[in-house]
């Protein structure tokens, strides 16, 4: 990001005339666009589920085209928004620097450098018509307050960005102003798209992050963005534990992750593996082959080794197994080894899609850093052999190569 340049598509010297009827402000929903057109699998095998009606469904046969795919690189706007009520005590250059270039870097190593997240910056405070505590902000946000928040952001940026220029929308509000929940941060899904500059906005980021923000809260709303579900449990009752599906191991699932990679999985739906990367492990045959880490970049002029090995186990359900090691976005990850998770393509988000398998039930690990100190150790290490609960699927992890891959043998019922 050229941080100081006033980007592409936002033009200070000519202002457009607005107009109310600008844009279609028809239906919200905060979960929204469920199904969708389908375009071309994305690499798809023997062991990919197929994709469901289900809100952000993990089966991959298909993907759904109502969804930007990261396999180009994409613009993204941040507009700044200020209220009459709290005059802002934070510059947009330091707000933009909690996000970027930190979110492109996540994204690029995930995608093993096939994609680049272009940020676009208005450096400056848009100001809302309406104090910040009369949009009522909050995680539950009623429908009618968040129409009104985003129409009229909407409305005082249209004259200094040209929306058909970009794919994805944050909408950023002064963290000091009295009416902004930090919780609230969540991208809106629009079941009728808003309508402006000729293109059709189906969802925007609302960020109401404090200064400095959650760290990768950006990353993982972005996610969402690219159709991939919330993997965190909410208690129904706001009490108990939001993170014993995952724990670490995915930024989707928390974004205080110590190893928030994107499982293989999630790669896999995004294109970014594909082919020999992925390994579909045939039923009733031992399987022997060497996982290279997840998130471990590939050498130069190497394609990226194999990464996923898929174990299909139903119509909507699979195991994978992949390696994760200190490096890249893992670099904070205080264990290493194979880790086997549970995959649903039926489950919606936030219901369990993904349930990292435990393979060392009886402790912990890193309790001071981990968001789930239970899963912390949830990989097999060199020499460990486990059989997975109910699937009857055969682990075992015979060494480690000198350039630090796993040798598995995977053994399904």
């Amino acid at each position: 990001m050229e941080s100081q340049q006033t980007p592409e598509g936002v033009d200070r010297a000519r202002l457009r005339s607005t107009a109310a009827g600008i844009f279609s402000l028809l239906a919200l929903a905060a979960t929204g666009l469920v199904a969708g057109p389908a375009s071309a699998a994305p690499e798809a095998g023997p062991c990919a589920l197929p994709r469901t009606g289900a809100h952000h469904s993990l089966g991959l046969d298909t993907w759904n085209a109502a969804y930007p795919r990261p396999v180009r690189d994409l613009d993204a706007v941040m507009l700044f928004l200020s209220f009459p009520d709290a005059p802002p005590l934070t510059h947009p250059d330091e707000i933009a620097a909690d996000h970027f270039p930190a979110t492109s870097r996540f994204f690029q190593r995930a995608s093993y450098g096939r994609f680049t997240l272009r940020p676009h910056l208005l450096r400056e405070w848009l100001p809302m018509p309406r104090p910040s505590t009369a949009y009522a902000i909050r995680r539950d946000w009623e429908p009618h307050r968040r129409a009104a928040y985003l129409r009229d952001a909407l409305a005082v940026a249209d004259p200094y960005v040209d929306f058909s220029r970009y794919d994805i929308v944050y909408l950023v509000a002064d963290p000091d102003a009295p009416g902004v929940d930090s919780d609230a941060t969540k991208v809106v899904n629009l079941d009728l798209p808003l309508r402006a500059d000729g293109t059709d906005i189906r969802r925007v980021v609302t960020v109401f992050e404090r200064h400095p923000p959650d760290r990768n809260v950006l990353a993982h709303e972005t996610g969402h963005v690219f159709d991939l579900p919330d993997l965190y449990r909410r208690p129904t009752d706001g009490k108990g534990d939001w993170d014993t599906h995952v724990g670490d191991w995915d930024v989707m699932g928390s974004q205080f992750a110590m190893a928030p990679e994107l499982f293989g999985w999630h790669k896999w739906k995004l294109g970014w593996l594909g082919g020999h990367q992925v390994r579909c492990v045939p039923e009733g045959e031992p399987t022997l082959l060497t996982l290279e880490p997840l998130a471990a970049a590939p050498e130069w002029g190497v394609s990226v080794g194999t990464r996923l090995a898929v174990v299909r186990t139903g119509e909507h359900s699979a195991l994978a197994i992949e390696a994760r090691a200190a490096t890249g976005n893992d670099e904070d990850t205080c264990t290493e080894g194979v880790l086997i998770y549970r995959v649903r393509g039926e489950a919606s988000s936030g219901t369990g899609p993904v349930e990292v398998v435990d393979t060392h039930p009886r402790t912990g690990a890193c309790w001071d850093r981990s968001v789930y100190a239970p899963l912390a150790d949830a990989p097999l290490g060199v020499g460990e052999t486990f059989t997975v609960p109910g699937e009857g699927t055969r682990v075992e992890v015979a060494d480690r190569t000198a350039t630090g891959a796993w040798n598995v043998k995977i053994t399904p019922r």
